[in-house]
């Protein structure tokens, strides 16, 4: 399913600097006065659930293997990123991709005319891959 494009916000002209809208700065001014304008950062999470695709213990560590043929939208391949922030320190998330070369999802062609592919992300996201030609002997076994 693809994702509909966000529509992007008409901005007003005229904002006093620091304010998101003339709404904002007119309560401001007047019926919130006394509040102050920002406040600190809060950070939040979303709290989602995902099965991964096969799970074995090796030397000690937890992997999980993830399955991958492609990835299909930004939201699928950023959700990784998430998980393993999440993930205790003695498990690791690593990729089995099907075509390693295949290319991302929406990703501009380069100057040489190629495309970012899908080993070149796990790359550059610091996660393990393999293919099915150079999974290692001992996790055939």
């Amino acid at each position: 399913m693809k994702r509909k494009p966000r529509k992007i916000r008409q901005r007003q002209k005229n904002i006093p600097k620091g304010y998101d809208s003339l709404w904002e700065y007119k309560l401001h001014q007047d019926l919130l006065k006394n509040w102050r304008l920002r406040g600190d950062l809060i950070k939040y999470v979303i709290e989602k659930t995902y099965e991964i695709d096969f799970v074995r213990e090796i030397e000690d560590k937890l992997i999980l293997l993830e399955v991958k043929g492609r990835f299909w939208d930004h939201a699928e391949y950023s959700k990784y990123i998430w998980l393993r922030k999440t993930l205790p320190k003695n498990t690791e998330l690593v990729f089995l991709f099907q075509k390693p070369e295949a290319p991302m999802p929406g990703a501009k062609k380069r100057k040489d005319g190629t495309k970012r592919s899908h080993a070149e992300w796990a790359d550059k996201n610091k996660f393990i891959w393999y293919s099915e030609e150079t999974l290692p002997k001992e996790w055939r076994e």
